[in-house]
């Protein structure tokens, strides 16, 4: 198998349904195979409500049975995981994009050559870093034009929010909820919704980056609440 292990995600493209198994391929090429009970909890009536054949999934892998079956779960991907998954899928489509609109025909042969050490993603952001790199590869010319492409492109960026509940009955409330949340700033927006109601956002060009960022903002206002006695809750 290519380099998969129990535990690992993966993205695929549904084949096909045949009764309770549903049949897909990773993207590497090999056959995985999903029973109904790892496609969702609770009672499944049409396996069709959840995948269709061409829909892209993102799975686990359960096991890999020494004739090389891959045993796969959806039900137990998070939305995060999978948030995660298909971001990385899209950046790294955009680097094959990038490799062949420089490279032509020989972009697959020298992709292939890549991944042995590293995603096309991480490979082609040297150019931000350390350019000379990109010439173990490619010729300079090449790799001029890719780092070209790429300082003039635009990041995506992406947006992760939560919704989390903060007052406080102290006779200087309203200042206690400003200086606990006087900390967001740049990338980091709290707005207020209602009744005590606030929203987070943060944005970044990596979706991993945005939630670990969150997930420390959130401590910050969990930490500050409890040393300034007001009421915290993450509502979601």
């Amino acid at each position: 198998m290519t380099e998969l292990r129990e535990g690992y995600l993966v993205l695929c493209t549904v084949t096909n349904i045949d009764r309770t198994t549903v049949f897909v391929k990773l993207e590497e090429g090999e056959q995985g195979t999903i029973v109904t009970s790892e496609i969702a909890p609770g009672r499944i009536r049409n396996l069709r409500d959840y995948v269709i054949p061409g829909k892209k999934i993102v799975c686990k892998v359960l096991k890999i049975d020494e004739k090389g079956n891959i045993n796969l779960s959806l039900r137990r991907v998070s939305l995060k995981e999978k948030q995660e998954v298909m971001e990385k899928n899209e950046r790294e489509k955009n680097s094959m994009s990038i490799l062949k609109s420089v490279l032509g025909e020989k972009a697959a042969e020298i992709a292939e050559k890549i991944k042995k050490e590293a995603s096309l993603y991480e490979f082609l952001q040297n150019c931000k870093i350390q350019p000379e790199k990109l010439e173990k590869h490619l010729k300079k010319d090449e790799a001029e034009k890719i780092c070209k492409i790429l300082m003039e492109k635009k990041e995506k960026v992406v947006e992760v929010k939560k919704i989390f509940n903060l007052s406080s009955k102290s006779p200087e409330g309203v200042k206690t909820i400003k200086s606990i949340l006087s900390f967001c700033k740049g990338n980091c927006e709290i707005s207020y919704i209602a009744a005590g109601k606030y929203a987070i956002k943060i944005k970044s060009q990596d979706y991993k980056k945005a939630n670990q960022e969150i997930s420390q903002s959130l401590d910050k206002i969990e930490k500050q609440a409890r040393e300034k006695k007001a009421e915290y809750l993450v509502v979601r």
